[in-house]
């Protein structure tokens, strides 16, 4: 029998949950474990989809999911930190105030999740201001998709150069660095645009034409912060981010009628005795 690969990395997620295994907490875990690191969670939110969307939302009362985040921080601890779906301004105030005060030197990777993929919104008005106000001042890296940066920051953005131009106010908000994704521009290619205290980097892809995206915001944020826990530098993990989720992307299970969810274990060999 082959040794055991050894998990190297410690990365809290603070996120929902997704019944249908393709987002949220369940591609998190997938995506940690799939690059070879440890993933303990805070579950924030039970929601009810599945590929075709969003049928319900329970939220996990404050108090246990803080209870959550410190008996993992007191005992497993963390190397880095990612958070997801935070449905409410005071969830988002607390877990802000509970980092300030308990994990101040641990980065933490925001993920400003505020709709689905089928179109249901996660967040309301209330959470995007507490957001804005708090926990991105907190972030060492933010991760939005267009339509979240252009509620962030109250403009359009509909092209490359408007993407570029964008970059400055996302940065305003206090996060120490940015990676902009501009999957949700028309076209074959796609862009996304980083800029932090290293400089600014730029990829572009070709577009893959793929029904199987569920999940991809969720993936590539925890994908990118499996890479800070494991001491790669910001460019590089995103780099190697992007990578892992073109390749699930491409080798999509196909399942469901709607978004269907990515293939987390393409880096997973198969169990085989020796």
């Amino acid at each position: 029998m082959t040794e055991p690969t050894r998990l190297h990395g410690r990365v809290l997620i603070i996120a929902g949950s997704d019944s249908g295994g393709g987002a949220g907490i369940q591609a998190d875990i997938k995506t940690v474990t799939a690059l070879g690191a440890y993933a303990a969670t805070a579950v924030t939110a039970i929601t009810v989809q599945n590929t075709l969307g969003v049928t319900g939302i329970h939220t996990v009362p404050v108090a246990t999911v803080t209870a959550q985040i410190r008996a993992v921080l007191s005992d497993i601890g963390a190397d880095v930190i990612k958070t997801g779906m935070l449905a409410s301004g005071e969830l988002i105030d607390t877990v802000f105030s509970l980092l300030k005060r308990e994990a101040p030197n641990i980065p933490l990777i925001v993920d400003p999740v505020m709709v689905a993929k089928g179109g249901a919104s996660l967040i309301d008005k209330d959470s995007i201001h507490a957001m804005k106000a708090r926990l991105l001042t907190r972030a060492t890296l933010i991760t939005p998709n267009l339509p979240e940066a252009e509620a962030l920051t109250g403009r359009k953005i509909a092209t490359v150069q408007a993407m570029r131009e964008a970059m400055k106010p996302l940065l305003a908000l206090g996060a120490k660095s940015v990676l902009l994704k501009g999957g949700h521009l028309p076209g074959d290619t796609i862009v996304d645009i980083y800029e932090g205290p290293d400089g600014t980097q730029e990829w572009s892809d070709t577009r893959i034409d793929t029904r199987h995206t569920h999940g991809t915001g969720c993936t590539l944020a925890s994908a990118i912060a499996t890479g800070f826990a494991q001491g790669l530098n910001a460019v590089d993990s995103i780099a190697r981010a992007r990578a892992y989720v073109r390749r699930a992307m491409e080798t999509a299970p196909g399942l469901g009628a709607g978004h269907g969810p990515l293939n987390h274990a393409h880096t997973v060999r198969p169990f085989t005795e020796e």
